[in-house]
């Protein structure tokens, strides 16, 4: 399964790099910075369940800038992980009231520096919308990363300690390059897949084509000894169940 992943990531990044719709620094090895990830962002900005949204949990990636950008402007909270959740304090907070710059500059990691508190996991309010970042997503829901497993485990922490329910919808944006048939991309037990695809070009509703629910914690066999020494949270939550 690892092994067809990375195909099809290569795949992918070779096809957007072929067709120039990936910006700098390039897709390789990322989450690609897409041409016309504002205008996914207007688009997803016009759905209803943008529009019901009052917080906002989302990736820290350069393609999704343009959607916490958008959601600051219209008064949402957002909530975007310290990269590789890699400090004790693993999530900034954008208060859209309290912001040192312009959204545009607040919603990028260095900005969002300057302008968000670093809170911890029990410091956050409950979600109504998750952005995801995708290197691939499948009509079926189905979501491909880059491979590190933060964005799903994000989701497992964020889901375990009560901040994720039923009501949350999960979105990914991406270039219509990046969308894939169902059943093209394979799943673990521990992938999230997303409710809704937002392309420059159009919508994807995968609410009704979902073969599973998205995990509702973490699945701690699924974690090496590396992974859960390099990140706080999950070394403390582990030495809290001993």
């Amino acid at each position: 399964m690892l092994a067809a992943k990375a195909a099809l990531r290569q795949e992918v990044w070779d096809a957007m790099r072929a067709a120039k719709v990936a910006r700098f620094p390039g897709a390789a090895g990322r989450i690609p910075n897409f041409t016309g990830a504002e205008a996914a962002a207007e688009r997803l900005r016009a759905t209803p369940f943008w529009q019901a949204a009052r917080t906002l949990k989302a990736n820290p990636d350069s393609a999704q800038l343009p959607v916490r950008q958008r959601a600051l402007e219209d008064g949402k909270t957002v909530y975007m992980a310290v990269p590789r959740l890699a400090d004790d304090q693993p999530f900034f907070a954008l208060d859209p009231d309290h912001l040192a710059g312009p959204p545009r500059s607040a919603a990028s990691i260095s900005g969002a520096a300057r302008s968000a508190r670093r809170v911890a996991l029990g410091d956050l309010t409950p979600v109504d919308l998750v952005v995801m970042g995708s290197v691939a997503a499948g009509l079926d829901g189905a979501r491909l990363g880059k491979g590190g497993g933060f964005a799903d485990l994000e989701y497992a922490l964020a889901s375990s300690a009560g901040l994720i329910g039923a009501h949350t919808v999960c979105v990914t944006t991406v270039h219509e390059l990046q969308v894939r048939p169902a059943g093209s991309i394979p799943l673990t037990e521990h992938d999230v897949p997303v409710d809704l695809i937002v392309t420059p070009e159009r919508i994807i509703d995968c609410r009704g084509k979902r073969g599973r629910r998205a995990p509702a914690g973490i699945r701690w066999a699924d974690l090496t000894e590396e992974k859960i020494a390099a990140i706080p949270l999950l070394a403390a939550r582990r030495a809290a169940k001993a």
